[in-house]
């Protein structure tokens, strides 16, 4: 049967009967070959299909997982979903990795197991529905075999745990009913899902589906990747934006025992888009991967600076500041007269915050391991965007895609860096250029000096105050370097996307307000991190919050509750909308606020601070006790309280805002990148150094507010908060206020 399929039909599922009974359930568009499936999805003809289930005859199920697993759990929690509407238990179920599904269709390319990708927290929330609808389809075949057979009509029929169960008692499992299930047609239309109160498998705390294989070192990230026959390569890239080779004397490197070639990388062109890879550089292949970092490192090469050799931070920091003092920035909203109130109010507050550039270092830097041939190719590595790993393999090869297969595997992070696939494509430019599969390794020092950064930027808030101290008007302007920078994603978004959302708090809560964008020039890269406009603005305007509160005098949880005001839904348009409901953020700072014990009197030396935002269709509040003395920062307590709306894997939930907790503190007192010269200084842990475990808090005390909405991820919403509510605790303990991050050793330098 061609691969090619009729888009509109890509949602309905397909069923179709391996040579051992089995009944796989996949989407109709997975008849297309399925060599590149995993192992335990296959079986006899079942090769040939593309399953998300597969039951067979003893009553083995197994569930394809079809998310990038980076870290954030979704490879048990969308099996979860699945498994819920087919109505088994969790512990029958086998779990396994499926590969990239690209497709054909009639409208263009698709995804034969839907979204796969791992950004903005949207997993959870994209298979929602259609995932269930895979299980529950299974569930629905499974009970009309059994009608059939037992000349039952329907509505006598349940199921429980992996059985059909008629009211007479009889009963049969699924694995004795899959073969005549699988000669069933499917439904035409949706089958309908199950009522949450029957939910059995949804909402329950799940271990880690590869959590096994993971202790005992059996789980495969793409850095253990290999392949017969293939060699290894690692890049000396130019370390000047934009820079490119000067002089080049490889004669040492080629002498190095077991250096194969060297060869060059052509950068891309100055103020083009950034669509392959990153940067100028000269690849070494060898045999092994030390053979070529002992020939990177006797390369003789001498670089052109580019046209961003003057760049610095210091310079950044005074062009924001010559910005900031002007008014031609970009408007981002403009709500009543903010002038007026200006005019009229007072007093006017003001405060100035900055943030630093960020990288992603991730546990595993980028790697790639690529088969090249005439008309496959074969890629193996850790991703976040699969779909981008096709599309640049293709454009450089000259593959039709649906010729190209990828193996996921587990990433070790992702934070956002994986979204790019600059490291796919120097992999694929060397196997073109050798003949042979390549494994590319990029060392810690590659990826910190190389990355695609978090913007750099400074925000400016002033608030209005009338005689009576009410808030009277709100600007926030934000000089920055802006994160659309020469990403083809994003030539049509305002030139503050990702920099300063529209709607954002406290936008529809004020009535006069304004938010302007004064973008910044720089040469370096620029990409998604972690929750990644809220962690670029949330310590500004939570911050600002506070000062705010002390400012007039008033408890600092009282002012937020104040301007959130009743329970109600706001328009938003941004990522996480359309809707922003200021009950549910007021829930979790008050729930956040009586966890800490707000309002009480702190031990000696010790402050308490708090923050809430809302990120992605998620709301979440952190609290901390601290202590500074002597500078030194000590995280006495740490509570996070989420909303996320219906939780799917509680326990997976709960690892995500500790680790983002963990995350926030971790680039609040340490993480920075500078540049000096047009190039990155920091290199490597030592001078970009996460958070130590003797400095993170015992525990993170994490709660879950229950809902009956409709889940969001849950990804990236334990970060943002995480930063201004310790500065705020810093605050309260010290009397100092952070301004400025990373912490650093501010403090030692002022107490």
């Amino acid at each position: 049967m061609s691969a090619r399929i009729n888009d509109s039909r890509r949602h309905f599922l397909s069923v179709m009967a391996g040579a051992s009974g089995a009944l796989i359930v996949g989407w109709r568009s997975a008849l297309a070959a399925q060599s590149d499936l995993p192992l335990e999805l296959r079986g006899g003809v079942a090769e040939q299909l593309g399953p998300f289930v597969r039951i067979s005859a003893d009553n083995r199920i197994t569930i394809g997982a079809r998310g990038c697993e980076i870290g954030q759990g979704v490879i048990t929690s969308l099996p979860m979903l699945i498994a819920e509407e087919l109505d088994v238990d969790w512990a029958q179920v086998k779990v396994e990795q499926l590969p990239y599904g690209y497709i054909e269709t009639d409208k263009g390319p698709g995804n034969k197991y839907g979204s796969q990708g791992a950004g903005g927290s949207d997993s959870i929330p994209q298979g929602w529905k259609d995932l269930r609808q895979a299980g529950a389809t299974a569930r629905w075949l499974l009970l009309q075999a059994a009608a059939s057979d037992w000349q039952l009509p329907l509505d006598q029929l349940r199921t429980e745990a992996g059985f059909v169960i008629a009211q007479t008692g009889r009963r049969a499992s699924y694995g004795q009913l899959a073969a005549a299930a699988a000669k069933i047609d499917p439904p035409t239309e949706p089958v309908a899902l199950k009522n949450p109160d029957q939910f059995r498998v949804i909402g329950k705390p799940t271990l880690t589906a590869d959590g096994p294989a993971i202790v005992t070192g059996r789980a495969e990230f793409g850095i253990d990747a290999y392949m017969a026959g293939a060699l290894f390569a690692v890049v000396l890239r130019c370390p000047h934006m934009d820079g490119d080779i000067d002089t080049l004397d490889d004669s040492e490197a080629r002498k190095v025992p077991g250096v194969k070639d060297v060869i060059r990388l052509a950068g891309p062109k100055p103020d083009e888009p950034i669509t392959g890879q990153l940067a100028t550089g000269i690849a070494v292949i060898a045999e092994n991967t030390w053979a070529a970092i002992k020939g990177r490192q006797a390369l003789k090469v001498t670089w052109t600076p580019g046209p961003w050799a003057s760049e610095s931070s210091a310079a950044l920091e005074a062009k924001a500041a010559e910005l900031l003092r002007g008014d031609d920035g970009v408007k981002v909203r403009s709500d009543g007269d903010f002038a007026k109130a200006r005019k009229d109010a007072k007093k006017v507050f003001e405060a100035r915050y900055q943030v630093p550039f960020l990288a992603h270092a991730t546990m595993e830097p980028p790697n790639a391991l690529i088969k090249i041939e005439v008309d496959h190719a074969l890629l193996i590595s850790s991703l976040q965007s699969p779909s981008g790993a096709s599309q640049i393999i293709s454009q450089l090869t000259g593959i039709p895609r649906d010729k190209i297969e990828i193996r996921m595997t587990r990433a070790g992070g992702g934070f956002g860096r994986r979204l790019k696939n600059d490291f796919v494509a120097e992999a694929v430019l060397i196997a073109k250029a050798v003949g042979k599969p390549v494994k590319l390794i990029w060392t810690r020092e590659d990826d910190i000096a190389h990355d695609f950064y978090r913007p750099f930027g400074v925000h400016h808030l002033v608030a209005t105050l009338d005689k009576k101290k009410e808030i009277t008007g709100f600007t926030h302007r934000c000089a920055a370097t802006p994160r659309t920078y020469r990403d083809a994603g994003m030539k049509d978004s305002p030139i503050y996307t990702g920099c300063l959302e529209p709607d954002d708090f406290p936008a529809q809560l004020i009535a006069n307000l304004e938010k302007t964008f004064y973008p910044i020039a720089s040469g370096m890269p620029r990409g998604w991190w972690r929750a990644p406009l809220h962690t670029f603005h949330a310590f500004a305007v939570q911050s600002f919050i506070d000062e705010l509160a002390v400012e007039l005098k008033q408890d600092p949880v009282a002012l937020r509750l104040k301007m959130l005001g009743a329970p109600r839904e706001l328009s938003y348009a941004g990522h996480g909308g359309p809707k922003f409901d200021t009950g549910r953020l007021a829930n979790v700072l008050k729930v956040c606020a009586e966890k800490i014990g707000w309002g009480r009197k702190p031990d000696k030396d010790h402050g308490l601070g708090i923050a809430c935002h809302f990120t992605f269709g998620g709301y979440a509040a952190h609290a901390f006790e601290v202590s500074a003395i002597d500078g030194t920062i000590v995280i006495h307590r740490a509570v996070c309280v989420v909303d996320v709306g219906r939780v799917v894997n509680p326990l997976g939930v709960e690892a995500q805002m500790m680790g983002g907790t963990i995350d926030g503190l971790s680039t609040a007192i340490k993480l920075g990148i500078t540049v000096k010269d047009g190039q990155v200084q920091q290199s490597n842990f030592n001078d970009y150094p996460l958070l130590r475990m003797a400095q993170a808090p015992e525990n993170v005390e994490v709660v879950i507010a229950p809902s009956d909405k409709d889940p969001s991820g849950a990804g990236e919403m334990g970060v943002p908060s995480a930063l201004p509510a310790l500065t705020n605790a810093i605050f309260a303990a010290t009397g100092f206020r952070i301004r400025t991050l990373p912490i650093g050793d501010q403090l030692k330098k002022v107490l």
